[in-house]
């Protein structure tokens, strides 16, 4: 571990005193798992594997501390994000392992997949929780036995914990791998919790015959003449990290049950209604009122403008970049263990460790409240050119303990860094066009 020295302590904080000796002496000589048999190896090895703390319980006091810290502390512009991830594992003896659709490579492989929650506003983003997936062949009875779980049940039991762990979010966000699922929404609006997710362009709805059928087919049916007479469409604008803005159009549409002032909302907001391109239009499900409706009164949530709706759902781009940062930089995946208690603790260092670096980050850039994001060179949310030295002289500048080790704060601050430079726009209207009473979220300090 690169950061050992600084790292280790921030984890000792995080255990019961019992714990705090052991974590200090495993963690003492760890290095890379480069050799099964070195002793800074097996020290980590036990460390994971044989030692007796709690996953659970470190990570609980970590988002006590992020919930206490005036960088991290969620506002009222935030979301919570759902999403899964897996990366491969082969065997038979480790935990979770099976033969299962793999976000990260497109495809369908043996590997581990877990559920995780992200908490995000244009600021910062974090890891709330992360639960494997366990897959149905682990269980007696397959899909039918009561312990299965599957990551629809994960996501949804994961937005109401990060609830009464104490997080606030205007909405749970989520791609069209949950946003499809009937029940899947139902449950989070159960529980109470508002959402805004994704939908597939030709996912099939009934309808009468003469109706749409599909989010498409919905958005295709508003009406647009061009932007001499948008018709249904109006006008958005979504402002990218390099500095410049572009202006998508968004409308309510009409879908089965769902309508602009029905209990399911569908948002669709596009750079171009006449034509629909696939990689800029978003179909979306909301179950936030609208400004002015017939439902507004009772709502228990803040009703959500088009423009709203859409910058809340431009966040969920964030959890993105974040996988990029815990499985290249931080070794998600490149864990050498077989039990699940053992793979849940070193999924919870690695989120204390990514919580660490913003810790870092915060240290010496304080956020900014009313500070504006700077312009950057780039191609925008997507075609955004990586910078190499992205942290500027904060790379590798404090001095080094030996002959191995740079100062641990500059790696963190050197990640992060990374992580705010590539991260995606902010993806709406300006925070003067958010609805009334709610805190404007702080702009990304630059």
């Amino acid at each position: 571990m690169a950061q050992r020295r600084g790292f280790r302590e921030y984890l000792a904080g995080l255990l019961a005193p019992r714990e705090r000796n052991k974590t200090l002496t495993a963690l003492a000589g760890a290095e890379p798992v480069t050799g099964s048999k070195l002793p800074a190896v097996q020290r980590l090895q036990f460390f994971l594997s044989g030692s007796v703390w709690d996953p659970e319980a470190v990570n609980a006091r970590r988002l006590e501390l992020l919930l206490a810290d005036p960088g991290t502390a969620p506002h009222g512009g935030g979301v919570l994000i759902i999403d899964d991830s897996g990366d491969r594992k082969d065997g038979t003896r480790t935990a979770h392992v099976g033969r299962q659709y793999l976000g990260r490579y497109g495809k369908t492989d043996s590997g581990v997949v877990t559920v995780t929650t992200v908490r995000a506003d244009e600021r910062a983003c974090y890891p709330v929780h992360a639960v494997p997936y366990t897959p149905a062949k682990y269980f007696a009875k397959g899909k039918n036995d009561p312990e299965f779980r599957t990551k629809l049940a994960i996501g949804a039991d994961l937005a109401v914990r990060a609830r009464a762990a104490g997080f606030t979010f205007c909405a749970v966000v989520a791609d069209s791998a949950y946003g499809d699922q009937d029940g899947f929404r139902a449950e989070l609006a159960e529980a109470g919790l508002p959402f805004v997710m994704a939908l597939r362009p030709h996912r099939g709805t009934w309808a009468r015959a003469a109706d749409a059928h599909t989010p498409v087919e919905a958005a295709r049916a508003l009406a647009w003449g061009g932007p001499g007479d948008p018709g249904d469409w109006h006008p958005v604008t979504r402002t990218f990290r390099d500095g410049h803005a572009e202006t998508w159009r968004a409308a309510d549409a009409s879908l089965g049950g769902w309508g602009p002032d029905g209990v399911r909302r569908l948002v669709v907001a596009t750079a171009d209604p006449g034509t629909l391109p696939g990689k800029a239009t978003w179909y979306l499900v909301t179950n936030l009122a609208r400004p002015g409706g017939p439902r507004e009164k009772d709502s228990p949530w803040p009703a959500a403008s088009l423009a709203e709706i859409v910058r809340l759902y431009g966040i969920r781009h964030w959890i993105e970049q974040s996988y990029k940062q815990v499985k290249d930089e931080l070794g998600w995946a490149d864990f050498q263990v077989r039990s699940d208690v053992a793979i849940r603790r070193h999924q919870a260092l690695v989120n204390c460790a990514f919580s660490f670096c913003w810790a870092a980050w915060f240290a010496e850039h304080p956020p900014q409240h009313d500070a504006a994001p700077q312009p950057e060179p780039g191609g925008g949310e997507r075609g955004l050119r990586r910078r190499r030295n992205a942290a500027g002289t904060v790379l590798a500048t404090g001095a080094a303990r030996d002959t191995r080790l740079a100062f641990p704060l500059d790696r963190a601050a050197a990640l992060v860094a990374g992580l705010v430079h590539s991260a995606p726009a902010p993806a709406a209207a300006s925070p003067d066009q958010l609805g009334r009473g709610r805190l404007r979220p702080a702009p990304l300090h630059p």
